[in-house]
């Protein structure tokens, strides 16, 4: 009876250490987002698991409540460190601050992938983003086209330090100032990625250039809260967006919004994390990984490849 005991107790131990092997031999990625409240982070989160899914992998999703907080998102990136996840999977609100953590998990043999924003090192393995320059200039291109080539127009702009939309605005300016001489930007400001903000300092902007023709807007808050001044004003000042929501969609249609620029957040994603894996699998991936953006009117909104784009499957993976 004892050996009989001691050959079932054997038997169960070996079965606990092989399923404590099993559950150990995925990897765990840490994805950072700039902020939880925005459908472009949720559409990330959902490429994010369907890559971390296919590779075995699993996904520790955390970000701060707000784009501006980059003193929480250091908190939660260095508790992902201090965690030792495999790999890191970062958009930094701020190039600048959240560079010395990048540093510090690299050397700490933890791979960074950075995601739609830079960062000012170099060490990361590999950055998925937009090119947010060409992006920028293919707004000024659709706004200078819809006025003509000429008029006065605003820029909402979104927070100092935020590499991806300054790299946004900068192209929209360097376009427009290149290319149509006939058009002047009379103000710019920033809403700080926060709707109410770039709700209020669009209507200053209005109210204080009653003569306004455009306005573009270079983020998914900016571009609500521009819509929303405009709303009584349907038509008669062309805003030229960028990223998208069912709410931006809906004001595209009705003619408040002129176009969008829209990004790939679930391809970003799904890319970041799949290279994420690829490293830690002892393969490699490119440094700098460009992905289009598309501009998205009235007449192609409804599109198949546009709507592809628009509206991924995220209830299959976050449940939204």
């Amino acid at each position: 009876m004892a050996k009989r005991r001691i050959v079932l107790l054997s038997l169960v131990l070996c079965a606990l250490a092989a399923s404590a092997c099993k559950r150990g031999s995925g990897k765990l990625i840490g994805v950072i987002p700039k902020g939880r409240a925005h459908l472009f982070w949720q559409s990330v989160h959902g490429g994010a698991v369907k890559a971390a899914r296919e590779g075995g992998a699993d996904i520790l999703w955390n970000g701060p409540a707000t784009e501006t907080d980059y003193a929480g998102q250091l908190e939660i990136v260095e508790s992902m460190i201090n965690r030792r996840v495999d790999a890191i999977v970062l958009a930094p609100i701020d190039r600048h601050a959240m560079a010395g953590v990048v540093d510090r998990a690299a050397a700490q043999k933890i791979p960074v992938i950075i995601f739609d924003s830079g960062v000012e090192t170099e060490n990361y393995v590999s950055q998925v983003a937009t090119d947010n320059y060409k992006a920028g200039q293919t707004g000024a291109d659709q706004l200078a086209k819809v006025l003509g080539g000429a008029g006065k127009v605003a820029m909402v702009k979104v927070q100092p330090g935020a590499a991806s939309t300054e790299a946004r605005e900068k192209g929209f300016l360097d376009e427009m100032t290149a290319h149509y001489p006939k058009i002047e930007i009379v103000d710019q400001r920033f809403g700080m990625a926060d709707f109410a903000k770039s709700l209020a300092i669009s209507e200053n902007m209005i109210n204080a250039h009653p003569d306004l023709d455009g306005m573009f807007a270079s983020n998914e808050s900016s571009t609500v809260g521009a819509a929303r001044a405009l709303r009584a004003r349907r038509g008669k000042i062309k805003l030229v967006g960028f990223d998208s929501s069912p709410a931006l969609l809906d004001d595209l249609r009705k003619g408040i919004i002129d176009s969008l620029v829209v990004q790939d957040p679930f391809g970003m994603g799904y890319l970041s994390v799949k290279s994420a894996l690829t490293t830690l699998h002892g393969g490699q991936v490119p440094k700098q990984q460009p992905l289009p953006a598309l501009l998205v009117t009235r007449d192609n909104v409804d599109s198949p490849a546009i709507q592809a784009q628009l509206n991924p499957d995220l209830k299959q993976y976050i449940g939204q």
